[in-house]
């Protein structure tokens, strides 16, 4: 108990800036219209690439017996990839609905 009580009172400041993005964040994508919600979050799909580079970058730095590092590694990589070019794939679906039709 006195570790976490510790870890809280050193990293107070940390604790409330995430506290307060999460309630910013819940305030600005409850004000985003129905109609840009889709465009929005395939935007921030792609940008999620950084879990892609962090992945590797771990994964890279990991020592070769540390198989926990290389799994959790591996998996970000993975399912990182996977919400990167789903949300392209999203994006120039929804960029086909603007185009006009031959």
């Amino acid at each position: 108990m006195e570790n976490i009580l510790n870890f809280i009172s050193v990293n107070q400041q940390i604790i409330y800036i995430v506290i307060l993005m999460v309630f910013v964040g819940i305030e600005v994508i409850g004000r985003v219209p129905s109609v840009l919600h889709t465009p929005l979050m395939s935007g921030a799909n792609a940008i999620h690439g950084v879990v892609v580079i962090g992945a590797i970058i771990i994964m890279g730095r990991a020592e070769a017996d540390n198989y926990l590092a290389l799994v959790l590694g591996f998996l970000a990589v993975v399912l990182g990839t996977l919400n990167v070019v789903g949300g392209f794939v999203v994006t120039d679906r929804m960029l086909e609905m603007f185009k006009k039709k031959k």
